[in-house]
């Protein structure tokens, strides 16, 4: 379930970029959940004009995921089919990060792919012929080079899966199972009900994708099939003399065209998350043990992209000594590295072998570092909030994998009982710590006070604090870009701008750690 300043984070992104009325519908959509147009009028309080002006932004714009799903009719009347309206919170929360999207595709491709996939970014879906049409035609008279160089940036984009077909735009769900939609109305403020409503959310999001061959096909129209160019010779196989039958191919050959022109894409946002994930585990591995075991890792991840389903992939694909010791001698910074060290770095990440002789291979637990880079955000957040002493406490419990009693707690930190029972009632008091009362009944009757760590809470906690530090740097932004417009910003202004975006973007870095990797 979105946190409260989550939602306001969201609502404030789409009404900077596209308006007050559309961000009523997004307010609407993350408050009230999957609505068909009629609920989204009704809670919206627009004109049904108005939300489907909005609905057809939002979807360009990869915010919003129509769905038609077959309802039964009323009155003894047969099933309908009804348009229902997801909103897609991750891709709005996206639009912020756009600089590191495309410092991404910079350094992986070049700058001419960077300024068509900032074309993406900023217009949403667009065809091939849209694409194409950003050519100035002064620029297109008598040959195709341009075109040719651009279509080339494009191909390069879809090889790279950071563009992707967009999906059908109504794609057909089967209903719910009814026997188990009672139970989810039920208790639908429980924390099993909400976690089963973002799963099944998830799953119709998947459906939507297009699958890995039709979301990135081989591309191989030259640039007189885009054109449409009348001048192609006789396919191979047609005989002189049977005009119909070469018509009738040359027909299809030109529709065949026409069509590739019309399919809409769109910016891959998985792809380049999990790029942003790998680079945060490299980062992280790189400060907790050494830079040869993060250019190990680098080199495994690197060889395993492709056969990656998911962004938050819990264990790496299984790869042998030789093909790890292949990809890091490929790699500039371990080509210097020797089979010992690769070996040693395996044994740093945690990697223990599967199989014997020749046939081992290994993989990696990303989720151990991830969790491992989240508590080491949120240590370094209880030392600023509450001290020294909670930190050491804190971080004693983190790592306890059973609930501790206070004098235990009072003697492995050195910490007086009396000043450690305060600290973690303190800790207790703000859902960073879960409290348990033991009465022991014996020949004199004594209470026990277990601590352990409320981890669900606490990270869903420092996750809606992030949101809310996020939505007030990003309102100053816009403030000094309101300025800007207004009259000439001072110098001093200038740097606080510049300070905010990368406070932004820093700030972001951890957002992402907990809610996207």
């Amino acid at each position: 379930m979105t946190p409260e300043y989550g939602i306001k984070l969201a609502v404030h992104l789409i009404s900077t970029d596209f308006g007050d009325h559309a961000a009523k519908v997004c307010d609407c959509l993350l408050r009230k959940g999957t609505l068909a147009l009629d609920d989204i009028v009704r809670t919206a309080k627009l004109s049904p004009q108005q939300v489907k002006t909005y609905l057809k932004v939002l979807i360009q714009h990869n915010c919003v995921q129509a769905f038609a799903m077959e309802h039964e009719g009323g009155c003894g009347e047969g099933p309908v089919v009804v348009t229902q309206y997801m909103l897609l919170f991750d891709n709005i929360l996206h639009r912020m990060r756009f600089p590191k999207l495309l410092a991404i595709v910079s350094k992986e491709l070049d700058k001419e792919c960077e300024e068509l996939f900032e074309a993406f970014l900023k217009h949403g879906w667009l065809t091939l012929q849209q694409i194409l049409d950003r050519v100035p035609s002064n620029q297109n008279e008598g040959n195709c080079t341009v075109q040719d160089a651009l279509r080339g940036s494009f191909t390069k984009l879809v090889n790279a899966h950071y563009v992707e077909r967009c999906p059908a735009p109504d794609p057909f769900l089967v209903p719910p199972d009814e026997e188990k939609t009672p139970a989810r109305k039920h208790d639908a403020n429980s924390a099993k009900a909400v976690e089963e409503l973002e799963i099944g959310e998830q799953c119709d999001i998947a459906k939507a994708t297009p699958s890995k061959a039709k979301g990135f096909p081989v591309i191989t129209d030259t640039c007189g099939d885009i054109n449409g160019d009348k001048s192609i010779g006789n396919p191979p196989g047609v005989v002189i003399g049977k005009k119909r039958k070469q018509d009738a191919l040359k027909l299809d050959t030109e529709s065949g065209a026409a069509s590739e022109k019309d399919v809409p894409w769109r910016a891959n946002y998985k792809e380049l998350v999990c790029h942003l994930r790998h680079k945060a585990c490299i980062e992280n591995v790189r400060a907790r043990l050494d830079s040869g075991a993060a250019i190990v890792l680098s080199a495994m991840l690197e060889a395993t992209q492709s056969a990656e389903k998911n962004v938050k992939e819990e264990i790496s694909v299984l790869l042998s000594i030789s093909t790890i010791t292949e990809a890091v001698m490929q790699s500039e910074a371990g080509c210097s590295m020797t089979l010992e060290r690769i070996r040693a770095s395996l044994v740093q990440l945690g990697c223990h072998p599967n199989g014997v002789g020749a046939d081992r291979t290994y993989n990696i637990d990303l989720k151990k570092i991830i969790e491992l880079a989240q508590n080491d955000e949120v240590e370094s957040m209880v030392l600023k909030r509450y001290g020294r002493e909670a930190h050491r406490i804190f971080r004693l419990l983190s790592k306890s994998c059973c609930p501790l009693e206070t004098t235990k707690i009072s003697d492995t930190t050195f910490i007086e009982k009396k000043e450690a029972a305060k600290i973690l009632y303190k800790l207790w008091k703000d859902e960073c710590l879960h409290m348990e009362k033991i009465v022991l009944n014996e020949s004199r009757q004594s209470q026990f006070m277990l601590w352990k760590v409320k981890k669900d809470t606490f990270w869903r906690h420092i996750l809606d604090e992030m949101y809310h530090a996020a939505l007030n740097l990003s309102i100053q932004i816009i403030e000094l870009r309101r300025d800007k417009h207004v009259g000439a910003l001072r110098e001093r202004d200038v740097r606080l701008a510049i300070l905010l975006q990368a406070s932004l973007m820093k700030l972001d870095d951890a957002l992402m750690l907990f809610h996207d990797f």
